[in-house]
């Protein structure tokens, strides 16, 4: 068995002052540590800037054996490694990106035991040369770790089907290691709203969790929306606010990799110094323009929701929604990045009038998000008559196109089970209605019309009802008019 005794407490504030320099944690961290420490399952749910990956690489390294970090974007990876091992920490990473010399490279010191963290996605933790080196009995695991949980529940254009497969690969592991092992799994998000929480706590099969959550609001962070009424206006409105605030750094944050071109394009030729960034660019460019900007070379980003996670930059003032996000939990996610220094910071979005009659754009961005779900829901039942009941996920996705998104689907609709991380079995069941996300999307609605405090708003909308109650910020849009 790995069961093992977990480090005095001493020892493990000594080992946190030594490598990070602070002088104790801030709640909850000290809970979180000695919770995976114990080696229980845990869902925890701290604020962007909470200082949540501490929580886990100081288990991982006071542990002998390894600890998986499964986390959604290359950026985010290769941020939090670089910290690592800038302290000569033993942590490393594999994704599809990275030259074969260093891939080789890791998956030496994976098979010779010399890691504590290994950061991976998803894909990369189900591909043949990963997950057979992760299975050998003597490799010792003490953890799964996924990082930026909700990208679980998230569906839509950025949805990873291979999310829906995690459910497996603890016990499927677990059947290659010695009798006795453990393997613990902790989930960790800036964002979850109640029904998210119960369907990571359930895709994840997480054993009696302990459950951390922070409130995630912040009296620095002031929040407001603003109508723009033609496409022209909106520009205007960000020219303008940008030339207030030339010295100040900040974000723009936009719905696609096109508009996140074509805006910053227009940005520059007004004669601002500015970059565009998405999931589109390889990887040295996205480092070059993270440099620009941590650096103060460019003030701000033009971005999709790729930018942002685990780049830590304290004095960002203002966050920008060009375009609305189509889930608040994206929209708290990235408004998060801004203040984190504790200083006044400003939150603002920009919305078409709600006829969309000068500007249509704004509605139909949101029906071809409904559309789009609409329709995979609508593929994946018809697939679901063609499929044999007992399949591989690869052959399937070879098969039909978006087949492994189908699957997905029908796993999340109640009507298919994960047999391992790549077989499935068809159950004989009606599908449960899939409403998480067209909910998620009528709330982000609802949010960008109500008259109540922003604030307010959004504790409800994540479950904390009860620090909401009368409750009036005083610093969003709402609460000054």
């Amino acid at each position: 068995m790995n069961q093992h005794q977990p480090p005095a407490w001493k020892d493990v504030r000594a080992a946190f002052q030594k490598i990070w320099g602070y002088d104790d944690f801030r709640p909850p961290q000290g809970e979180i540590i000695r919770c995976l420490l114990a080696e229980k399952d845990a869902l925890i749910i701290m604020p962007t800037g909470g200082g949540k990956s501490i929580c886990f690489q100081l288990p991982a390294l006071l542990q002998t054996g390894l600890t998986l970090v499964i986390s959604p974007l290359v950026a985010l990876m290769e941020n939090q490694v670089q910290e690592l091992r800038d302290r000569n920490l033993s942590a490393a990473l594999l994704h599809s990106e990275l030259p074969s010399n260093q891939r080789r490279a890791v998956l030496q010191a994976l098979e010779r035991q010399q890691l504590r963290l290994l950061y991976l996605s998803p894909e990369t933790l189900l591909s043949p040369p990963v997950w057979e080196r992760l299975c050998q009995p003597q490799l010792k695991i003490n953890g799964l770790i996924l990082d930026e949980a909700h990208c679980l529940v998230q569906w839509g254009d950025t949805f990873r089907p291979a999310y829906r497969r995690l459910e497996a690969v603890r016990p499927a592991l677990l059947k290659f290691k010695p009798q006795g092992t453990h393997i613990s799994v902790a989930a960790f998000t800036a964002t979850a709203d109640p029904l998210a929480q119960k369907t990571i706590k359930e895709v994840l099969r997480l054993e009696q969790p302990a459950f951390f959550r922070v409130n995630p609001y912040r009296s620095n962070l002031n929040p407001s929306v603003r109508i723009a009424w033609t496409p022209r206006g909106r520009k205007q409105h960000l020219l303008k606010f940008i030339q207030e605030r030339k010295q100040e750094p900040g974000l723009v944050y936009v719905r696609t990799r096109r508009d996140s071109e074509n805006l910053a394009e227009w940005l520059r030729e007004k004669g601002y110094s500015t970059a565009s960034y998405h999931a589109g660019l390889g990887a040295e460019e996205r480092r070059a323009v993270e440099g620009s900007w941590l650096s103060g070379k460019i003030m701000f980003v033009v971005c999709t929701c790729a930018f942002g996670m685990g780049i830590n930059k304290p004095d960002v003032r203002w966050v920008i929604h060009f375009h609305s996000p189509h889930l608040l939990s994206e929209y708290v996610q990235e408004i998060g990045r801004a203040g984190r220094d504790g200083k006044p910071a400003q939150a603002l979005m920009f919305i078409s009038e709600p006829t969309g009659w000068l500007d249509p754009e704004d509605k139909q961005r949101q029906r071809f998000f409904e559309d789009q779900m609409r329709s995979q829901q609508l593929s994946a039942q018809q697939l679901i008559k063609k499929l044999p009941k007992k399949g591989e996920v690869n052959v399937i996705a070879k098969q039909f196109p978006d087949g492994a998104i189908a699957l997905s689907l029908l796993h999340s609709s109640g009507q298919l089970n994960w047999l391992d991380p790549f077989n499935y079995s068809i159950e004989e069941s009606r599908p449960k209605q899939l409403t998480t996300q067209l909910h998620a999307a009528k709330q982000m609605n609802q949010y960008l019309t109500t008259k109540q405090c922003r604030w307010q708003f959004l504790l409800n909308a994540f479950g904390f009802e009860k620090e909401a109650a009368n409750m009036a910020c005083g610093h969003c849009d709402n609460c000054r008019k």
